[in-house]
């Protein structure tokens, strides 16, 4: 039995640290998973590329074995693609985990909703580590178009909406990597007050407002100095800047016809930075 899927990379809107309620749109960088089960005597994984085999990867593949009632005595084989790189806030562990749960779930003839994948990856998220809220709005923007407000505490949508027509993103992503987010959830709960101004924001539907006042909080507690840069963005026709996730990515949300003015903006250094259309589809 053999299935296949898609999730994308996302951006944030609203870090759901604060208050648990959070908000990301996806972007047109992607983890494809195939996924081919066989009876054995016991649970076993292997990968390729073997480097991918990481305990998210193996909770992934049990978590989905499990709730799709396959039952946990399976050999699994995945292959792995990503083109989302690791530790940069773009979401890359949500991407992974929704591709290999709906993989095997689609190895077993099962197709899951979105929603129902996107919960299961949550649960993984917190149980090995990589998630401190689980980051069901992560995971949902990897899977469906437009803004994703999730309560990731209740595990509900609150919310969907669409960008302007034309938008595009220009992310800049610095080298090094963020902190692991379990790490920071004292620090972040503090500032909840704040936070929860953040999330009505967004509720709103004024998403530019939130990623700005996001990305404030989130440069306060990290550290980041990118005030200056996201008012050069802005002066060349970004709409909404901010951290994506806890860093050290920077996404702007940008009408398509100033996205070259937009991307000339960021630092002549040699990190990497490129212009991505957002998602405008259900993943396949």
């Amino acid at each position: 039995m053999r299935g296949m899927s898609r999730s994308s990379a996302a951006v944030t809107v609203v870090n759901a640290l604060p208050t648990g309620v959070g908000c990301a749109i996806g972007i047109q960088r992607f983890v494809t998973a195939s996924a081919e089960l066989s009876p054995d005597r016991s649970f076993s994984v292997d990968c390729t590329p073997t480097e991918a085999a990481t305990p998210l990867l193996t909770a992934s593949v049990r978590a989905a074995l499990v709730r799709f009632g396959m039952g946990d005595e399976r050999h699994a084989s995945i292959d792995l693609r990503s083109e989302i790189p690791i530790g940069k806030g773009l979401k890359s562990s949500s991407a992974v985990s929704t591709a290999i749960i709906r993989a095997v779930a689609r190895a077993g003839g099962l197709n899951p909703p979105a929603l129902e994948v996107a919960r299961l990856a949550a649960e993984v998220g917190r149980a090995v580590g990589v998630s401190a809220t689980g980051a069901l709005d992560d995971a949902l923007a990897g899977l469906r178009p437009g803004f994703q407000i999730t309560d990731n505490r209740e595990e509900v949508l609150l919310a969907e909406g669409m960008p302007e027509s034309g938008w595009t993103a220009v992310v800049y992503v610095p080298h090094g990597v963020h902190p692991p987010a379990p790490s920071l959830r004292s620090d972040f709960e503090a500032a909840a007050p704040e936070g929860r101004r953040i999330a009505e924001a967004a509720l709103a539907g004024r998403y530019a407002e939130a990623m700005r006042l996001n990305s404030e909080l989130v440069e306060h507690i990290l550290g980041y100095e990118y005030a200056e840069l996201r008012s050069r963005l802005t002066a060349a026709g970004a709409e909404g800047v901010g951290v994506s996730g806890l860093g050290p990515a920077l996404a702007a949300l940008v009408p398509r016809d100033r996205a070259a003015e937009v991307l000339a903006c960021l630092p002549s250094d040699s990190s990497d930075r490129f212009t991505v259309a957002l998602t405008s589809g259900d993943a396949p």
